[in-house]
């Protein structure tokens, strides 16, 4: 009967280890989905890659949808923005009822020394046409942007970049992997970014 209590227990423990793992699961999952999905004019847009058919080394088309809801004037609708040669990208969106603006990282080649950049687009949220279309990169050979994660600011105007990177930043003030690029004015400006590192 004293071998059963400790089996008894280390399955307790084990459950409740099991629960816990369960519920920071669902949090990151909450988590990763904001930062693909957002809502601009009624509408509900996501953010999304997948290999494109037939492709070696896979192509990744990254594509924006827009969902039928209720409250969206436009309908269902989808655009490719973008693609990544052999590495799958990382994704962002953030949405107002200015636009919308989605972020990936892409590499143009399998090459070691392609860099891997991001790219950054502004959507028309009724047509899906891309209204402004730039981009964070390092030099050829000399590092990797490795994630951008974007932001609204409160003005609603102000879109944020904060991610990793190797290199430098064309115009980045500070050093380290750790970068932040504000971008004033996102929607209707093409004002270029100021970029702080740490």
């Amino acid at each position: 009967m004293w071998k059963l209590k400790p089996v008894v227990a280390l399955c307790a423990v084990l459950a409740l280890t099991a629960c816990g793992g369960l519920e920071g699961e669902d949090e990151l999952a909450t988590q990763e989905a904001a930062l693909v999905t957002g809502t601009s004019q009624g509408c509900t847009f996501t953010v999304s890659y997948a290999a494109r058919p037939g492709t070696l080394p896979p192509i990744y088309d990254v594509t924006v949808s827009r969902a039928a809801d209720v409250t969206c004037a436009f309908g269902a609708g989808s655009v490719v923005v973008g693609s990544s040669t052999g590495t799958a990208p990382t994704l962002s969106l953030a949405a107002n009822d200015l636009g919308v603006a989605v972020g990936y990282t892409y590499k143009t080649s399998v090459s070691g020394s392609a860099p891997r950049s991001l790219g950054l687009k502004h959507l028309a949220p009724d047509t899906l046409a891309t209204v402004r279309s730039t981009g964070l990169s390092i030099f050829l050979g000399q590092g990797n942007v490795n994630s951008g994660n974007l932001s609204i600011a409160a003005d609603g105007t102000t879109l944020t970049v904060s991610g990793t990177k190797s290199g430098t930043l064309s115009g980045q003030t500070g050093s380290g992997s750790n970068y932040v690029a504000t971008y004033p004015d996102f929607f209707t400006s093409t004002t270029s970014p100021s970029i702080a590192t740490f």
